[in-house]
C-alpha cells in the first residue's frame, strides 16, 4: 500500500465520520446515517470522476471503500457519545477530509494531463462537493456558500500542491505539506474568526 492509498483511506474515514455525525445531529434514522456518511465520503470523488470521464467511478472499482465507510459509520454510531463529547469533532473530521481529498483531486488532474488551474479546481471539487451534498440532504446551506473559509482553503492548498510539484519536491512531502497547510488554514481562520465578506442587496421602496 502506498502513502497515497493510506491518505485516501484516511480521507474516506474522516468524511464518513463527518457525515455520520452530521446525520445524527439531524436525528436521522439508521438508514439516513449510512446514506449521509456514504455521500459525504464519495460525493466529491464521484463528481470529479464523471467530469474527467473516469467511469465507472473510483468507488465502484474499489469496493473496499464501501466496506470502509460502512464499518466507520457503525463505529461512529457506537461511539457517538464520545465523539460528541469532543464538541468540535464534526469540524475536525470535516477539515481532515477536506485536506486529504483536495490533494487526491489535484493529483488526479495532474495524472490526467490537465492544466494546473483545472487540476486545482478538481481538487476543490473533490474536497468540497461531498460536504455540499451532505449539507443539502441535511437541509442546511452548504458550508462553502457561507462566509466560513472552506473552499478557499482547498483552493489555496491546491495552489500549494502545484507549486511544490513544479519544484520537483518529493511526492510524500507534497502530500503531507499540502494536507497540513489546508488543515492549518481552516484551524486558524476559525480560531481567529476570519471570514469572507458578505454582500446583500438593499431593496429600496417608495415612501
Amino acid at each position: 500500500m502506498t502513502f497515497f492509498d493510506t491518505l485516501d483511506i484516511l480521507g474516506t474515514a474522516a468524511f464518513a465520520i463527518s457525515g455520520a455525525l452530521s446525520a445524527m445531529n439531524r436525528k436521522l434514522d439508521l438508514f439516513g446515517i449510512f446514506i449521509i456518511a456514504f455521500v459525504t465520503s464519495i460525493g466529491g470523488g464521484t463528481v470529479r470522476d464523471i467530469l474527467i470521464g473516469n467511469t465507472p467511478v473510483s468507488w465502484m472499482q474499489n469496493t473496499l471503500n464501501i466496506y470502509l465507510i460502512g464499518g466507520i459509520t457503525i463505529l461512529s454510531i457506537i461511539f457517538r457519545n464520545k465523539l460528541d463529547y469532543l464538541k468540535k469533532s464534526l469540524f475536525l473530521f470535516d477539515t481532515i477530509g477536506l485536506g486529504i481529498f483536495t490533494i487526491i483531486g489535484v493529483e488526479t488532474g495532474i495524472n490526467a494531463g490537465l492544466a494546473p488551474i483545472v487540476s486545482i479546481a478538481l481538487g476543490a471539487m473533490t474536497g468540497c462537493f461531498g460536504g455540499v451534498i451532505r449539507d443539502i440532504l441535511c437541509n442546511e446551506i452548504p458550508v462553502i456558500f457561507r462566509k466560513e473559509i472552506y473552499a478557499t482553503a482547498s483552493i489555496a492548498g491546491g495552489i500549494c500542491f502545484m507549486i511544490l510539484y513544479s519544484l520537483d519536491v518529493n511526492q510524500n512531502i507534497i502530500y503531507t505539506s499540502t494536507t497540513l497547510f489546508i488543515i492549518t488554514i481552516r484551524l486558524l481562520v476559525v480560531w481567529y474568526k476570519v471570514s469572507l465578506p458578505l454582500f446583500t442587496v438593499t431593496n429600496n421602496t417608495d415612501k
